[in-house]
């Protein structure tokens, strides 16, 4: 028996607490990396250049791999192990190892080539001639300094990969924690030297190469605890350049490549999005922090319990295990919900405030604060609907089916950009911020329903949801509102700093918490017992 035979509920649930657990650690470090660079950059074009150019490097590798890596691999390790143990997961990592840095390496020569090209698109928004050419040269060299981070992101995301093969997932999951705490204390040291709020004319050139060099050595850093885990699990191993003569590196190699509307499609909107929002100084600011609390509350939940539950999955499906591969889908869609609905709740109508705590130093200005309020809201919604579908589409991967994830990306891609040309018919503003934030909840919407139409296909005749579980949630749900009301309405007269307002919100938002865990439990409890 290998240690993903013993998989089960409650392993299950553990591992969704381990990823949830020090996701939340990587991912509010994630947010405060976005806040810190927001209050010390200001409402500048400078600040427009420098988050969209520092994202560049995430972005051109999601095109490569990005999360579809870990889709594709681990499945791929699992099978691996089962059928010849570590010897020959580390045989498939190290060609696939080999595979995928020398296809990032050629993409960073392409990058390094085209950056003025990349930057161009980045600086179209500034209006000012003068600043747009200058803006054009820093980004430039933001990009060139950044662009390294290409092959390091494919080394800690192999890592990361190695760890979950193997049912480890707490360093994988606190390890980027590292990496934004580096460009935090970089950032700010940077503002303490330099100065804050600086716009294009003021920037010194010292300024944009330690920015520049101080992101890229965080990334570094996150790579190399990555591989530290990979050798803790015994799946260290050097890049090999043979991957033709191994059925199963080039079986997931493939896989890789026909994936890559998976990853790209995501990193091409999100690429968009930052082009439009340039137009707006603090714009990408606005959108970026709606990225993060996105894929921040996600992989609390249902992308916590997607990662947790695809070994399991693989390994159902390798075996052709219909009853066990339908249980664990229903058994993860239902964990996922269940942590999905209260975060819904709590960001929906608590997003005025936590905007207002999220703005500070150089963007704290009414005409920011309310429009992030309403993109907060919106991904409230968005949260939901996209770790579902994620968890749908790596439901799909355990199986070795790549073609509707991929064609639902293709599709989102399509559906978001046709919705945020609309916002260049909105004045260059904060409502324009808003239309590009509806962009992706519509573009998470139209993936998920291709995903789960074609999962519920595959799942028959296994029943495909846990109903009794999932009307729990929904109650538990209700029961939160009337709490977290309460929270907005003290909060709104409470007259306090912002520690305090956060204060506040923290407490208010653990009771709600506390009722919706409370009354979910006594709600499955009554139904078990009914049942029996």
């Amino acid at each position: 028996m290998t240690a993903l035979e013993g998989e089960t509920p409650v392993t299950t649930a553990r591992n969704s607490a381990t990823v949830a657990g020090w996701t939340l650690v990587s991912r509010a470090t994630g947010l405060l990396r976005v806040v810190v660079i927001g209050a010390v950059l200001g409402p500048t074009y400078f600040a427009n250049s420098f988050q969209s150019s520092y994202s560049v490097p995430s972005i051109v590798f999601t095109l490569i791999a990005g999360p579809v890596l870990a889709m594709v691999l681990v499945p791929g390790m699992v099978r691996a192990i089962d059928a010849g143990g570590l010897p020959r997961a580390r045989e498939v990592l190290s060609r696939v190892a080999g595979w995928l840095l020398a296809v990032s390496s050629a993409v960073v020569v392409l990058l390094v080539i085209a950056a003025p090209v990349v930057a161009w698109t980045l600086s179209l928004g500034i209006p000012d001639p003068a600043q747009r050419t200058r803006g054009l040269w820093l980004t430039t060299l933001l990009i060139l300094l950044v662009a390294p981070q290409v092959p390091l992101n494919c080394l800690a995301n192999l890592g990361m990969a190695a760890q979950r093969a193997r049912g480890r997932f707490a360093l994988a999951s606190a390890a980027p924690a590292v990496e934004n705490v580096v460009l935090v204390l970089t950032v700010v040291l940077a503002g303490w030297y330099y100065g804050t709020g600086l716009d294009i004319d003021h920037v010194p050139l010292a300024l944009v190469i330690v920015l520049g060099v101080g992101s890229t050595s965080a990334v570094a850093l996150h790579a190399a605890l990555q591989l530290f885990g990979a050798a803790r699990v015994g799946l260290l191993t050097r890049p090999s350049m043979r991957w033709r003569r191994d059925a199963e590196a080039v079986a997931v190699t493939r896989r890789l490549a026909r994936s890559v509307g998976v990853a790209a499609c995501p990193a091409l909107a999100m690429y968009a999005l930052f082009a439009l929002a340039s137009s707006v100084p603090g714009g990408v600011f606005v959108v970026q922090l709606s990225y993060a609390v996105l894929f921040s509350l996600s992989y609390l939940s249902a992308r916590a319990v997607s990662m947790a539950a695809l070994p399991g999955l693989a390994h159902a499906a390798h075996r052709e295990d219909s009853v066990a591969f339908g249980s664990t889908w229903r058994q993860s869609l239902s964990y996922a919900v269940i942590a999905s609905l209260p975060l819904l709740v709590l960001l929906a109508m608590l997003s005025g405030p936590i905007a207002n705590i999220l703005a500070n130093g150089e963007l704290r200005h009414a005409a920011l604060i309310g429009p992030l309020a309403t993109c907060l809201a919106v991904v409230a919604v968005a949260q939901l609907v996209g770790g579902v579908c994620d968890l749908g589409s790596q439901t799909l991967y355990a199986r070795l089916d790549d073609r509707i994830p991929r064609r639902a990306n293709e599709v989102a891609l399509g559906v978001i950009l046709l919705v945020a040309a609309g916002a260049l018919l909105v004045p260059a503003g904060g409502a324009r911020l808003v239309w590009l934030v509806v962009a992706i909840l519509a573009g998470e919407c139209t993936a998920a329903g291709m995903v789960l139409t074609r999962l519920r296909g595959v799942i028959r005749p296994e029943r495909f949801i846990e109903l009794r579980t999932l009307t729990s949630a929904l109650v538990a749900t209700v029961a939160m509102v009337p709490v977290t009301a309460v929270v907005w309405w003290v909060q709104r007269v409470h007259s306090g700093d912002q520690l305090s307002n956060l204060a506040v919100l923290s407490v208010g938002g653990l009771v709600a918490l506390g009722v919706y865990a409370l009354v979910l439990r006594v709600t499955m409890a009554r139904r078990t017992s009914a049942a029996s």
